[in-house]
């Protein structure tokens, strides 16, 4: 697979990593710990070499199966995990004060079976704590060689300008897709100004954009998207024409949706490493086969000429994360 260099950081990666928390963690049940540790492998073996998880997926136990997998690999991978929830419980709100932050780092690493995190994200941004404390407490352990890089997840754009004055911020983590465009407006143009590279995740928009999911799919009860408002019926029903239009294009280019879709993310910036997950192995090789399509300039045009007068439905997040986002 091709590989992304994150901005001036220096740190490569495949051009699509691998987005572990849904194996046990948020969209239903998961699989098993054993078929987990399979797929994070066949994903190495496939090309990927940037793998995603948190100390807040299970919690905890997302950590322990990536630890796990990638034992074995360790000197081949590059492992990102986040610190900033109470106890890694989103429920239980924010927590990124330095000691807590430095208790993060240290279980991780027993979990994650290393002696380094190569990217150690702030999960969300935590108002109660200035940014610049936190960056300092994160060049700190990055002195200590105990954190390689350091990451902003779902932060402002004045979020990220003050964190990276005190310690350079290697890549922001937020939602990023055909179907939540936002960051086109202010985040994309500032990292490209200060050199930080882009880790889309949900690329494929929570599944929405494979065109697997309609106005008909039910949801198990742990699963996330029952409580978010883009995935009522309603909702879904109405967004039809966004995986309408990239089903016709993949169709032109004998390709599924969600290799359209990604393609579409890649061809944005070339520091841009979207993360899309899975539990199955067959749609881990569809994803991964969309760093390899191509979308002509043509394509591109096309594509944003019909979203441009395409309105979508539902806000991202439920009441109870919408206010985690960062409005700094």
């Amino acid at each position: 697979m091709q590989k992304r260099i994150f901005g001036n950081s220096g740190l490569e990666v495949s051009a699509l990593g691998f987005g572990c928390m849904g194996l046990n963690f948020g969209y239903g049940s998961g699989i098993s710990k054993e078929e987990a540790i399979k797929l994070i492998r066949r994903a190495f073996d496939l090309g990927v070499m940037f793998f995603d998880t948190a100390e807040a997926y299970g919690p905890f136990t997302n950590e322990e199966i990536v630890g796990e997998a990638l034992e074995p690999i360790r000197d081949q991978v590059v492992i990102a995990t986040k610190f900033g929830f109470q106890n890694g419980m989103a429920a239980k709100g924010l927590d990124s004060r330095p000691e807590r932050i430095r208790q993060v780092a240290e279980e991780s690493l027993k979990r994650l079976r290393t002696d380094r995190i190569d990217l150690f994200y702030q999960h969300r941004v935590d108002p109660s704590v200035p940014i610049e404390d936190v960056a300092g407490t994160v060049k700190d352990l990055i002195a200590e060689g105990k954190v390689k890089h350091f990451g902003l997840s779902e932060a402002n754009v004045h979020s990220i300008r003050k964190a990276h004055a005190v310690q350079p911020v290697t890549a922001l983590q937020s939602e990023y897709s055909l179907f939540w465009r936002e960051p086109e407006q202010e985040i994309l143009p500032t990292l490209e100004a200060l050199g930080i590279g882009f880790v889309p995740f949900a690329p494929l928009g929570r599944g929405f954009l494979t065109g697997k999911i309609d106005e008909s799919t039910s949801f198990a009860d742990n699963d996330m998207r029952r409580n978010v408002p883009r995935f009522t019926e309603e909702n879904r029903k109405a967004n039809q024409a966004l995986v309408a239009l990239i089903s016709g294009i993949a169709q032109e280019k004998d390709a599924t949706p969600a290799q359209v879709a990604l393609a579409w993310l890649l061809a944005q910036k070339p520091w841009i490493v979207p993360i899309p997950g899975t539990t199955k192995a067959s749609r881990l090789a569809e994803n991964l086969g969309g760093a390899t399509l191509e979308l002509t300039p043509t394509d591109l045009a096309n594509i944003e000429r019909a979203t441009a007068e395409m309105p979508l439905h539902g806000d991202r997040y439920s009441p109870a994360m919408q206010r985690y986002v960062d409005h700094q």
